[in-house]
């Protein structure tokens, strides 16, 4: 029994680009005054959509952040990208077998339409991901870790919830893909287990992930 749907996190699982946009979002808050270190932004951060860097700068200092912030970061990042980014190792391997096992998967992202894509074409992971496998927080009203994205990328594949198996690296993810109530697998590699708590199953390389997707009978 397979699931009918893998849904997965872009950032941390699919390229490996939270290590790079985490320290450049440090830089960049502590540049304009908050100060911030590596760990407070994969702490604080990680998984999240840009509306929460500002609501928690709001929350904790009073102050806006500049109209221009979004730019200006997304530009380093993208910058960075084009010199660092690479896919996480194994997860083309794991791609390859869903394609070739006829498992349906897409991405679902709290990240923007487009950083998503610019990953994709700096990786060559674009080539796995059409336009209809692409779901970003830009498509609903609420990110992670309201369950708003997954849903909205499972009723756009046409498959029931718990039909769903979601593969997440961030508190927040594993949080929204258990109020959509779907399983999800906890990818260890950079996120202590004991901070994904709800997790179906943790796994610490993508060599586990294809013998987790295989559904347990129940």
């Amino acid at each position: 029994m397979r699931y009918d749907l893998v849904i997965f996190d872009n950032d941390g699982v699919l390229v490996d680009s939270e290590p790079i946009s985490n320290r450049l979002l440090a830089a960049y808050l502590t540049e304009l005054g908050h100060r911030t270190t590596y760990e407070d932004s994969i702490r604080d951060y990680m998984g999240s959509a840009m509306h929460r860097v500002h609501d928690l700068v709001l929350e904790r200092t009073g102050q806006r952040l500049p109209d221009d912030f979004d730019d200006v970061f997304h530009a380093r990042v993208f910058a960075a990208f084009a010199r660092e980014l690479k896919p996480v190792t194994g997860v083309v391997d794991v791609l390859e077998k869903l394609s070739a096992d006829g498992v349906p998967y897409c991405v679902a992202s709290s990240g923007s339409h487009e950083r998503i894509r610019v990953g994709h074409r700096t990786t060559g992971l674009d080539r796995w991901f059409a336009d209809d496998r692409i779901f970003s927080s830009q498509d609903v009203g609420r990110g992670k870790p309201a369950p708003d994205l997954f849903l909205y990328a499972a009723e756009r594949m046409g498959v029931a919830p718990e039909r769903c198996v979601v593969v997440e690296d961030s508190p927040l993810g594993v949080q929204a893909a258990v109020a959509a109530h779907m399983d999800v697998y906890g990818f260890t590699a950079m996120t202590p287990g004991d901070r994904l708590t709800g997790a179906t199953r943790l796994f610490a390389s993508m060599g586990e992930l294809p013998d987790l997707l295989i559904r347990p009978r129940s």
